[in-house]
């Protein structure tokens, strides 16, 4: 069985590292100016080098993203930046736009193109028409079924298939949505997406039986979110997409945290390793992935039709409201550093206290370690709890730490105290 690439996304320099330190085999970032991610992206033409030579020194691949539909004026510039990112020789441009994508065919035939996702890619029809096009690859949409992806590769053989596997999922068509323009005037297609979906919103309905009245819909404490899909997880289903042929399994997120770039990379990673090892799905990866925060998770469209070949566990999550009891960690912080005396250093991205038991995750290691907060430092002043926000902080570690390597403090629910692991 062929083992599918691991495709991290990577929305700056830092991210880029973690996402590889922590088991990705491909990482994708891009400039803004022809990226979907035009805000909250670090990359610029300048600093795309520094990302291929750290790719390239570990035997990993990157691939620049070149995925936004563009008007007019920015046309012009494009044989510019394309001459600039092909001088880097990146294993593949990811694009949407037809008149790029024959600019880039014109231009530098020998620089393999991927598909985006952004084109709506659903069938294998469309699939062999961007093959004849001289795409070596194509993303298949986030609304493909597992049933689908098979027939696709079956009638496709000829040419790569990438399928999301993990992160955020539109309310739209894969991306192709106006909320952003109409409430933010923000264009998503420009790369300039507000998540205008994912805001709370008041809605009201009229009662005729009360001279239609205004009556406010209310669905929970916190809001009524009609267009905020739960996240996408499929990690159950590697073994299915490895075994149909896929060559790369994608996690969408590159305005997401270095946090989630590690904690989802070592997850994938260890299903992707253990399916090469021969050994059964381990479940444990599924609460793994519950120390990120999630809008809560499901198998988005993958497993539409599937109901009568899932496993009990798996029917029982489909049928309800996410498997997602509680989240189980927050994230603390980003070791920078540890000094001979035993404090590790980072910038503090929650509230800690002493007490808290603190899990440790390591670069380029599944297993984890478990320490009990004491007093915090900051500057040369302890503190026995200290918030989030205030910048670089240090906390005595029993054990070596590297660098990038994670804290998350684990949450303490009443009804899950005693499952708060004790510090070793």
């Amino acid at each position: 069985m062929k083992i599918p690439e691991l495709l991290l996304p990577a929305g700056n320099m830092h991210k880029l590292k973690v996402a590889l330190e922590y088991g990705a085999d491909a990482v994708y970032c891009g400039v803004p100016r022809y990226s979907l991610r035009a805000r909250e992206n670090e990359f610029r033409l300048q600093n795309l080098p520094e990302a291929i030579a750290f790719a390239r020194e570990r035997g990993k691949k990157v691939y620049f993203t070149v995925n936004g539909i563009p008007r007019n004026s920015k046309i012009a510039n494009y044989s510019r930046y394309l001459k600039e990112m092909a001088a880097l020789k990146p294993d593949g441009l990811i694009m949407a736009d037809q008149g790029l994508i024959m600019i880039t065919r014109d231009e530098c035939p020998d620089l393999p193109v991927h598909i985006s996702v952004q084109t709506n890619t659903i069938n294998y029809a469309s699939v062999e028409f961007w093959r004849r096009v001289g795409a070596t690859r194509v993303i298949l949409s986030r609304e493909v079924t597992l049933g689908e992806v098979r027939e696709i590769r079956e009638k496709c053989p000829n040419i790569e298939l990438e399928v999301f596997v993990h992160g955020s999922i539109c309310i739209a068509h894969s991306g192709r949505c106006f909320m952003s323009n109409y409430f933010g005037n923000r264009d998503a297609n420009q790369g300039a997406c507000n998540n205008a979906c994912r805001d709370s919103y008041q809605i009201f309905l009229k009662n005729p039986e009360k001279e239609d009245a205004q009556m406010e819909l209310i669905t929970s404490e916190d809001g009524t979110f009609l267009m905020n899909s739960k996240d996408l997880r499929a990690i159950e289903f590697v073994r299915e997409l490895a075994d149909i042929g896929v060559d790369s399994i994608k996690v969408e997120g590159r305005t997401k945290n270095d946090y989630y770039a590690a904690m989802v990379a070592r997850s994938y990673r260890k299903a992707l390793d253990d399916i090469a090892a021969g050994l059964p799905f381990d479940r444990q990866l599924i609460e793994e992935l519950d120390k990120v925060a999630s809008r809560k998770y499901f198998s988005g469209f993958l497993t539409r039709g599937m109901e009568d070949r899932l496993p009990p566990e798996e029917l029982e999550f489909q049928n309800q409201d996410g498997n997602t009891r509680y989240q189980s960690h927050y994230y603390a912080g980003c070791i920078k550093r540890q000094n001979a005396d035993g404090f590790a250093w980072f910038e503090l991205k929650t509230r800690v206290e002493e007490g808290d038991s603190i899990e440790v995750f390591f670069p380029g290691e599944f297993t984890s370690k478990w320490f009990t907060a004491g007093k915090i430092k900051r500057g040369s002043e302890e503190y026995p709890v200290l918030s989030g926000g205030i910048g670089e902080v240090g906390l005595y570690i029993p054990f070596s730490v590297p660098e990038n390597a994670f804290l998350a403090k684990k949450i303490v629910h009443r009804d899950l105290v005693n499952e708060v692991p004790k510090a070793k």
